[in-house]
């Protein structure tokens, strides 16, 4: 692997193969062993989560470089619809921008043209920078890279995103459709029933939209079933949030407590 090759945007191209994309989520993580951590244990991609965490773009930054820096795709949650949120996130070394309670197609469009360069958006140009190794390409050449590695993801986990997926999924330039399970349960009034059918029938309707248009569908907030998970494989799913680095390591420490506790002298 030479040039900038090895900085080519990983889970895109296995996506665009029809594979399976599974990414961890980080929020309490600050230093840069969790790239590999994550690595190692088999995922394909990392989000760095801004909008639940107090991570800010330094940290951000950082997390994005080392995952780069060993083939594992970097993306970030940003907070908000901020475009100088997304962009700050891309130039900071991110592969890929998910924008949350995205609920219209103008909403989904505006993430798009604040995520990719001209003439398809209107980001603004910085050069070449982590997301490409530093290499000194042309600018031409470096705009062009980044449009087309750039994942642009929009979620769509209320009532009203989940009616207008058809509308959301019909942008050109947005790339997946995720769905954020748990938001969306509870904007409907059934939070954690992430079997009730109100649920099952939007996750239907978002993987026709998806299937529809050309779009990758994507799931978040449904670790620990894995029959639902599969069941979501079989509609279509290709991007899966399978869970986040504080469920892991609660998960793994309440378990070893609860253990221990059994050695306890009576």
């Amino acid at each position: 692997m030479t040039g900038t090759d090895q900085y080519h945007n990983a889970a895109k191209r296995r996506l665009a193969r029809g594979e399976l994309v599974l990414c961890m989520g980080l929020r309490q993580a600050r230093t840069v062993d969790i790239a590999q951590i994550a690595r190692a244990a088999g995922f394909d991609a990392v989000y760095i989560d801004m909008e639940h965490s107090p991570i800010g773009f330094e940290t951000t930054s950082t997390l994005c470089a080392a995952s780069l820096g060993i083939g594992l795709t970097p993306l970030v949650r940003i907070p908000g619809h901020s475009g100088e949120d997304m962009s700050r996130a891309l130039d900071g070394g991110a592969q890929g921008v998910i924008i949350p309670q995205v609920q219209s197609a103008a909403e989904a469009a505006a993430a798009v043209r604040d995520c990719r360069f001209p003439p398809v958006g209107r980001r603004s140009v910085m050069g070449s920078g982590p997301a490409l190794g530093y290499a000194p390409l042309a600018l031409g050449e470096v705009n062009s890279r980044l449009n087309e590695d750039t994942l642009v993801i929009v979620m769509v986990e209320t009532a009203e995103g989940i009616a207008r997926a058809d509308e959301i999924a019909a942008v050109a330039g947005v790339d997946m459709l995720l769905i954020g399970s748990n938001d969306l349960c509870t904007d409907m009034g059934v939070p954690g029933q992430l079997r009730h059918p109100k649920i099952r029938e939007a996750f239907v309707t978002v993987a026709r939209a998806c299937s529809m248009h050309g779009r990758v569908l994507g799931v978040g907030g449904v670790r620990g079933d894995l029959e639902l998970q599969r069941e979501l494989v079989g509609m279509g799913a290709r991007f899966i949030i399978a869970g986040h680095d504080v469920h892991y390591l609660m998960a793994a420490a309440r378990k070893d407590a609860e253990q221990l506790r059994q050695l306890e002298l009576k």
